[in-house]
């Protein structure tokens, strides 16, 4: 079997939403497939202070941010942070709208003090969603907003109530962001993501295959939730999780249990990998 370049979603994919901590069973999958020579890079919309926790397990690299920082073990591949005149637009528009933001700096993250309040108040969700409210009840390094400091911004996160509260920014940015809204449960706010154009897992996949010369073919990629619709659209195989959104699903070659139930392991058997 060839050599192949695998990309890891972490939250819902990996490890249970808001999780740092793989199960074992996946953790024996990934080192059976090193062992065997593939490559596996975590594929996340995680900047690489949030995701340092997965990294010690030995992985081969991440496309972080989103695809908008990409990184081996001793190389950066790729690095492409907001303009200014991007960052302000963003920040000011939404809050003059009443939407909740979070921002990813390569190094910190900060978010809006009221936002732990209102999720509090939510119901549902999905892996994003569960994710932020776990790390803002654990304070996972999610700074105050005040404390911002001007340093380079790679993403925002919005959560608000309804979409009109996004039309402002929306025609503003949209000419270079896509408005990224993930699956929500009824009665559940709208949370999503403005994803810079330039970039996305798709392109990230592209750039960290032609850097270690493996074709498109021989990728695969796993997620669970629409902001790895690009890495599933772009890889050779493309695989979403049983607990992951139904959209995902339907462009996804291949399903694989819950990552509750093994399931990074039970697909890497499938697929040949270990």
């Amino acid at each position: 079997m060839k050599n192949k370049l695998i990309f890891l979603d972490i939250d819902g994919t990996l490890t249970e939403a808001g999780s740092n901590t793989p199960p074992e069973s996946a953790l024996i999958a990934i080192r059976k497939a090193m062992e065997k020579g593939h490559k596996i890079f975590l594929c996340t919309g995680r900047n690489p202070a949030m995701l340092a926790p997965v990294l010690e397990y030995g992985f081969d690299g991440a496309v972080a941010c989103g695809g908008g920082y990409i990184f081996t073990k001793d190389e950066v591949l790729y690095d492409c942070p907001m303009t200014e005149e991007q960052r302000v637009t963003g920040l000011e528009l939404l809050k003059k709208h009443g939407v909740f933001r979070t921002i990813e700096a390569k190094d910190c993250t900060y978010g809006d003090e009221e936002l732990g309040e209102f999720l509090s108040g939510q119901e549902g969700g999905n892996s994003e969603l569960i994710r932020w409210r776990k790390a803002l009840a654990e304070q996972l390094n999610i700074h105050p907003m005040k404390e911002y400091d001007g340093r380079p911004l790679y993403k925002i996160v919005f959560m608000c109530k309804s979409y009109d509260q996004l039309d402002e920014a929306k025609e503003a940015l949209e000419k270079d962001f896509n408005f990224v809204v993930q699956d929500v449960a009824a009665h559940s706010c709208l949370n999503g993501e403005l994803v810079n154009k330039k970039f996305d897992k798709g392109k990230g996949v592209r750039i960290v295959a032609e850097h270690f010369g493996i074709p498109i073919e021989d990728t695969i990629g796993f997620g669970d939730s629409m902001n790895d619709l690009e890495m599933i659209e772009t890889v050779g195989m493309s695989v979403c999780m049983d607990n992951g959104s139904p959209l995902l699903k339907e462009k996804s070659k291949m399903i694989a249990p819950a990552v509750t139930d093994d399931g990074l392991y039970k697909a890497f058997e499938e697929l040949g990998l270990i």
